[in-house]
């Protein structure tokens, strides 16, 4: 956060998470291009909407990897150590974590989150179905240092990271966050992690563009969220979603694209929008098998397995910490 942002937000005296949003929002705006990280997408809406996403009939990512773990289950689950803390960076619905719970003995549930609210109400959920399992939630940023709960010191640890979230990191950013996971799991960590495929374009644009709008609403969300928090005064009708497939660099980027010539006004700063100026919210790297493999490696993991679906749209892979 820069100085003059964190000035700002002591001035609107908010609490320590609020005040990161602040300084990340007035950094990223001031920026050319303008962006804005798509890990502020997940406040309770954001998090309800993206829920929807994963229903949707264009988005194959979540139905894809959920049939991989209900068909490899077992062969996922046996490179979990019984009495093992599983760690999720980035737990949002327990839907994928409840395969695994039901193919192993863990010794505790470790979910990790920015969205706190989403995250306890679906912790609470879990341990009602899973009476005698040890939750442990942790409110944090995953991408950054956090400290694990003293309950499962002496446990190994095991990191769960499905989805395709690792492709909404640059490489260099893919690289530092498997890095910070292993230093956060420690001596003897393993990983069991999802990964979105590179596959047919027109596929992957209608995942993101579905004929239902429901990605629109949650790309939009994110200024909704910069109003209601941050004071911001963004008009949301004055912004259209867009996402389109950049070949080049095997990823989908989501924009918000301003209607019209319009200035913002946001903890006494303004920001000028031409008529068509991006907010580039989110990219979505796609990987080929060996691409990711390389990056693991680059990162202190050996790969150990890797599961596929029959079309090879999605991956599932087992890391376990390089020595």
């Amino acid at each position: 956060m820069n100085v003059h942002a964190l000035a700002l937000a002591k001035a609107h005296r908010f609490d320590e998470q609020t005040s990161a949003f602040a300084g990340d929002v007035i950094d990223d705006l001031s920026q050319h291009p303008k962006r804005l990280s798509p890990k502020y997408f997940y406040d309770s809406a954001g998090s309800e909407l993206f829920e929807q996403i994963t229903q949707l009939p264009e988005y194959y990512p979540t139905r894809t990897e959920l049939g991989i773990l209900r068909d490899r289950g077992g062969a996922i689950s046996a490179n979990i150590p019984h009495g093992a803390a599983l760690v999720e960076f980035g737990a949002g619905a327990t839907t994928k974590v409840r395969l695994l719970l039901n193919e192993c003995a863990v010794g505790a549930y470790v979910p990790v989150d920015i969205s706190g609210d989403f995250l306890k109400m679906q912790a609470d959920a879990l341990r009602r179905d899973f009476p005698a399992l040890d939750v442990y939630p942790v409110t944090a940023d995953f991408s950054a240092p956090f400290a694990l709960p003293d309950a499962i010191a002496a446990m190994p640890k095991v990191g769960f990271f499905p989805g395709s979230t690792l492709g909404n990191f640059e490489p260099h950013e893919a690289c530092a966050f498997l890095r910070s996971a292993r230093d956060i799991l420690g001596e003897g960590a393993q990983m069991v992690i999802g990964v979105d495929l590179e596959k047919d374009e027109r596929v992957l644009y209608e995942a993101y563009n579905d004929a239902a709008g429901v990605t629109a609403r949650f790309n939009l969300n994110v200024l909704n969220r910069i109003n209601r928090e941050l004071g911001g005064n963004f008009d949301t009708g004055a912004f259209t979603h867009r996402a389109i497939y950049n070949r080049e660099r095997h990823r989908i980027e989501m924009h918000l694209i301003s209607r019209r010539a319009q200035t913002v006004r946001l903890l006494g700063r303004s920001f000028s929008f031409r008529a068509g100026e991006s907010i580039h919210t989110e990219s979505s790297y796609k990987y080929s098998l060996e691409r990711f493999r390389a990056l693991a490696r680059g990162s202190g993991w050996t790969p150990r397995e890797s599961w596929t679906d029959g079309a090879r749209m999605f991956s599932v892979h087992a890391l376990v910490a390089s020595d």
